[in-house]
């Protein structure tokens, strides 16, 4: 296994890592206006006025649900992509890193689609935005912060493996 399929590989091992833990914690989007509430894909917590915090599963609109789906299916994807990168060293196929190269992409094109999606979500009654503009009293969390890197990361290893991207060594 050469050097780029193994940093092409921790980049997506850290890219998993990343969109998996965005998806588990519910600040995609918060706000500390009469309260603190941070919406995610998966939960949304809400503390209002000093009280105990309740968090509960969202009923997501259609913006949102595109967006969960996606991620999840990226996720699906950049584990597939690791399984087959580990696989192409045992050289069992010619073909395994062609196909570890597509679905890597496909994982790709999945975040990227996730990301324009989801800002159309804002619409929602919680947030009372409109798509695209999200209003001043709420802010991206660490969550979305999480799901953008794991982005960048998904593209960057993308390149590694497609060794499009080539470093001197």
């Amino acid at each position: 296994m050469d050097k780029l399929t193994i940093i092409s590989g921790a980049l997506f091992l850290a890219a998993d890592i990343f969109a998996v833990v965005s998806l588990a914690m519910p600040d995609w989007i918060v706000s500390d206006i009469g309260g603190d509430t941070r919406l995610g894909l998966l939960w949304t917590c809400e503390t209002l006025y000093n009280r105990s915090q309740v968090c509960y599963a969202p009923s997501l609109g259609g913006a949102w649900l595109v967006t969960l789906g996606c991620v999840l299916l990226g996720c699906v994807c950049v584990t597939a992509t690791i399984v087959l990168l580990a696989l192409s060293h045992c050289r069992l196929s010619v073909h395994v890193m062609t196909y570890a190269r597509w679905v890597g992409f496909t994982a790709m094109v999945l975040f990227c689609l996730a990301a324009v999606v989801f800002p159309m979500g804002f619409y929602v009654e919680e947030i009372g935005g409109e798509p695209y503009q999200l209003p001043n009293s709420f802010q991206v969390g660490y969550s979305y912060i999480f799901f953008v890197l794991a982005l960048w990361m998904t593209v960057v290893s993308e390149l590694f493996a497609g060794k499009v991207c080539l470093p001197h060594f």
